[in-house]
């Protein structure tokens, strides 16, 4: 185990996709804490020598977080919230866009258009989380919608997108919060405000993974035949080509002023868990996860409970087959990744760093029982499957860690 931060402040790691791809340093931002917005640098820190570099510092009032990395690139995209914030416009998860750093160049991700008749290709509010696809062509990201959340916030569900570079794309309105971007960027998923109990439809989707790259799993809330919150697991397939990104279904891809930006024609998302009828039916909320697959793209992994009502780690193929429990132990703490090889994956077991054998469950833990446990937040390979890094307090603050994975 080794301590790579030391600076009287919180390190906050996003939940994949933390390290350069030479392995050699883990970005991070300064976020206070998990919850509050108010970081100004993205930052990172050569897990070999301490040595930390500032990636980007915002400017005019904005605030900045939840950083990821390219696969292949130095490039590193993250939230930004609003400059020259005001009483109209501050900081939400509706006001917030993704942008992109590369050789000391920024770029923003996602264009914005929040004047009607909108435009194709942009969104009309805030993207977050954003994660590049195992070739690094397409960012995936969550979003909210300004205009539905100014005619009611109830009506602002929450949608998983995808960014491709078929971009440019500038606002055809002239609203002075209206910025261009450098993708086409559209929603993948669909909901609903009103699910019909019982059957497939969603009012939120989210945590979602990528699954190989054309493909999107992600969490969508149900509601049993009973009127109750049941979170499913979900998969859609991807356009193959620029033109199906950017064909446009019954609905507008961009959305009208009473209805949420649309996915491309024939983007269908498909259930892939029936669990109403469990004893504890649904996937867990806490620890917060994300869907994640392997390497391989054949395996998804999620966390649901076992029939004690204890978080457990489940495997299930794209395809809705071969659902498995992987894990009987205590219950798993946090969120997982999958080791670059595909066999194991790692998280926090007993208050400790786990790896879990993934054909037959067996637990091999990494780190010693200690004072302060292991953050839930981010379990995170380094590229070569090498190191493992995760987040702990110190006097304090967070910090990171790494150890080796002895695989």
């Amino acid at each position: 185990m080794k301590q790579v931060t030391f600076a009287p402040r919180h390190h906050q790691l996003t939940n994949i996709n933390t390290w350069t791809p030479d392995g050699q340093w883990l970005v991070y931002d300064v976020r206070p804490s998990g919850a509050s917005f108010t970081g100004e640098t993205i930052e990172r820190v050569n897990v070999t020598t301490g040595e930390v570099e500032v990636i980007y510092r915002a400017v005019n009032g904005a605030h900045v977080g939840v950083v990821t990395v390219h696969p292949a690139e130095e490039q590193y995209v993250f939230i930004r919230g609003p400059e020259n914030p005001d009483a109209d416009w501050q900081y939400d998860f509706h006001h917030r866009q993704g942008v992109i750093a590369h050789n000391g160049q920024t770029s923003n991700l996602d264009a914005m258009d929040i004047t009607a008749p909108y435009t194709p290709g942009a969104l009309r509010g805030g993207s977050h989380v954003h994660v590049f696809s195992p070739d690094g062509r397409r960012v995936s990201f969550t979003y909210n919608d300004h205009v539905l959340h100014e005619r009611d916030p109830a009506l602002d569900l929450r949608n998983v997108g995808v960014a491709v570079p078929y971009g440019p794309v500038y606002p055809a309105g002239a609203h002075p919060r209206n910025y261009g971007g450098s993708r086409w960027c559209v929603l993948v998923s669909r909901t609903t405000p009103t699910p019909a109990p019982g059957s497939d439809d969603i009012n939120r989707a989210y945590e979602e993974g990528w699954v190989g790259n054309d493909r999107l799993a992600f969490i969508g809330d149900t509601l049993s035949a009973r009127g109750e919150k049941v979170p499913e697991l979900f998969i859609v397939d991807l356009p193959k080509d620029e033109p199906g990104w950017k064909r446009a279904g019954a609905t507008p891809l961009q959305g009208t002023p009473q209805t949420m930006p649309a996915p491309p024609a024939g983007v269908m998302q498909r259930r892939l868990t029936f669990t109403h009828q469990n004893r504890y039916p649904g996937l867990v909320s806490q620890p917060r996860h994300w869907v994640r697959s392997n390497p391989q793209g054949d395996t998804l992994a999620f966390l649901m409970r076992d029939d004690n009502g204890v978080a457990q780690l489940w495997c299930i193929s794209p395809q809705g087959e071969n659902l498995r429990q992987v894990t009987t132990a205590s219950g798993v703490q946090s969120s997982f990744n999958w080791h670059p090889s595909g066999k194991w994956l790692g998280f926090v077991l007993e208050n400790r760093l786990a790896l879990c054998d993934v054909a037959t469950g067996e637990i091999t833990f990494l780190t010693t029982d200690r004072e302060n446990p292991p953050s839930a937040d981010a379990v995170v390979f380094s590229p070569d499957g090498a190191l493992i890094a995760w987040m702990e307090d110190v006097d304090g603050y967070r910090q990171l860690w790494v150890a080796p994975t002895q695989r």
